[in-house]
């Protein structure tokens, strides 16, 4: 029966061992957020990164190393040398943080069309980006990048940085855009294309007007004890 102990707590020990571990690594939302902001903050450096994948194209195929299969695209290597272009003379930005608010509107919209297998922006019964947030309690003043077929954060933000096949770079051009201070992500399985992410981003927190959240937090203020 000592034995028999023995095992068991290892086991037990082993599964807590485990789970720290898993705890301690971010999740794909996290890692996407993280990303975004690297290239906000150090756009030359990331052309660089881009210039490494000219030598994998074959026609309008990427070929990544590690992966079997190459990456069909629209333009080749035209999107990425413009992508380079753009990078190298685009300034730095500061990091995104974090809203929580955005966050859940982007993940409703993970899981409801992710289980239709749909794409675009609106959701099935015509709400937009800021219809999600504002049914979150917060404002309709966001933006959103949706990202299709990727379940890995660095895929999923070159994706939208060289935004191969978009005419106006819109993905691209919200995600650099220097008015924006808050982000919130959410990725989840999608039936057609095996993974999405969406990224809903605004000026303040909670979607609303700046002049609107600085007029909240003056009324909160007032109250004795509020935060």
């Amino acid at each position: 029966m000592a034995g028999v102990r023995m095992i068991v707590r290892a086991v037990l020990a082993s599964g807590a061992f485990l789970l720290i571990a898993a705890n301690e690594v971010p999740s794909l939302e996290d890692q996407v957020l993280e990303r975004v902001n690297h290239v906000r903050q150090d756009p030359v450096a990331y052309a660089e990164r881009l210039r490494r994948l000219r030598a994998h194209f074959r026609g309008n195929i990427l070929y990544l190393p590690g992966y079997e299969r190459g990456q069909i695209t629209r333009e080749g290597v035209d999107a990425v040398e413009e992508a380079i272009a753009f990078l190298e003379l685009q300034q730095p930005l500061p990091p995104l943080t974090r809203a929580e608010l955005l966050g859940l509107a982007a993940r409703d919209h993970v899981v409801v069309q992710g289980a239709l297998g749909t794409r675009g922006h609106f959701s099935p019964d015509g709400a937009s980006p800021g219809d999600r947030v504002q049914r979150r309690g917060g404002g309709r003043l966001v933006g959103e990048d949706i990202s299709y077929g990727y379940a890995d954060a660095d895929e999923v933000v070159r994706q939208l940085v060289i935004d191969d096949g978009v005419p106006d770079r819109g993905h691209r051009e919200l995600l650099f855009n220097r008015d924006l201070r808050y982000a919130g992500v959410g990725c989840g399985s999608h039936s057609a294309y095996g993974h999405m992410c969406v990224i809903d981003v605004s000026r303040t927190r909670n979607g609303m007007s700046v002049y609107a959240a600085l007029a909240r937090n003056e009324e909160r203020a007032m109250v004795p004890g509020a935060r």
